[in-house]
C-alpha cells in the first residue's frame, strides 16, 4: 500500500514569518499536532509540532519568536510513492509523530502514526466481524500451505494473516478468518500437529 492511499491530504501549513502563537491558533483550530511551514512558491522549508511550540512559549511572549526559529528545518520525509511501511520505519526508527509527504519538493500530505495504525487495522481486519486462530506451525516446510488448505477446507475465509514470532523453533501465525465456529479447525490443525496457541470464537 501507498503512503498516498493513506495520508492526509491538503494538508495545514504555515509560513517561517508567522508568530508562534499564529501556530498555535492554527492546530488548535484543525485540531492537529503538527505543521508544515511552507514558502511563497509553496515548498517545504521546515516542520514543527505542538511539543516544539509548548517548549517556546514563554519565550515567545518576551522577544520575538518566528516559526523560522524553532521550526525543524531539515525534516524528516517521505514520498507520496513510498511504501506504508518506509513511512512507519521512519516513524519508529526517529521517534516522531507523523511527517511531511512530498512530490517533486512540494508538500503534497501529512502523514501521522495515526494515519499508519488505521490502516493496520483495516489491513488485519481487527474491526470485521472476525475469528482469530494463532497457529505454531510444523516442522514441513510446506506448514502454512497446509495450514491454509485446512482452513479452507472446512469453509474458513482468510481475511489476513500476521506474523507472531519468526523464531525458527516457533513459527506463530494468526490467522483472522471470517466469523466461524473455530473449534472444528482447531481440532483438525492439531491432529496435523500444528498447535494451536490461542483461538477467538
Amino acid at each position: 500500500m501507498l503512503v498516498a492511499r493513506r495520508m492526509s491530504r491538503n494538508p495545514v501549513a504555515i509560513s517561517p514569518s508567522a508568530s508562534i502563537m499564529d501556530a498555535i491558533e492554527l492546530m488548535k483550530k484543525h485540531s492537529i499536532r503538527h505543521l508544515a511551514v511552507v514558502d511563497r512558491e509553496e515548498r517545504l522549508v521546515g516542520w514543527v509540532s505542538d511539543t516544539d511550540l509548548r517548549g517556546v512559549l514563554i519565550a515567545s511572549m518576551i522577544e520575538e519568536l518566528t516559526i523560522g526559529d524553532v521550526m525543524i528545518s531539515d525534516p524528516i520525509t517521505v514520498s507520496s510513492s513510498d511504501v506504508l511501511e518506509q513511512a512507519a520505519f521512519l516513524i519508529t526508527q526517529h521517534k516522531i509523530g507523523g511527517m511531511p509527504v512530498l512530490e517533486d519538493g512540494k508538500l503534497v500530505g501529512v502523514i501521522t502514526v495515526v494515519d499508519i495504525l488505521e490502516a493496520f487495522i483495516d489491513i488485519m481486519g481487527v474491526l470485521a466481524s472476525s475469528s482469530r486462530l494463532d497457529v505454531q506451525l510444523g516442522d514441513s516446510r510446506d506448514a502454512f500451505q497446509e495450514v491454509s488448505r485446512i482452513i479452507r477446507e472446512y469453509n474458513g475465509e482468510i481475511i489476513s494473516v500476521g506474523i507472531l514470532s519468526q523464531e525458527s523453533t516457533e513459527r506463530i501465525y494468526s490467522f483472522r478468518i471470517e466469523k466461524c465456529d473455530t473449534e472444528p479447525l482447531r481440532q483438525a490443525l492439531e491432529a496435523q500437529g500444528h498447535k494451536v496457541v490461542s483461538f477467538s470464537p
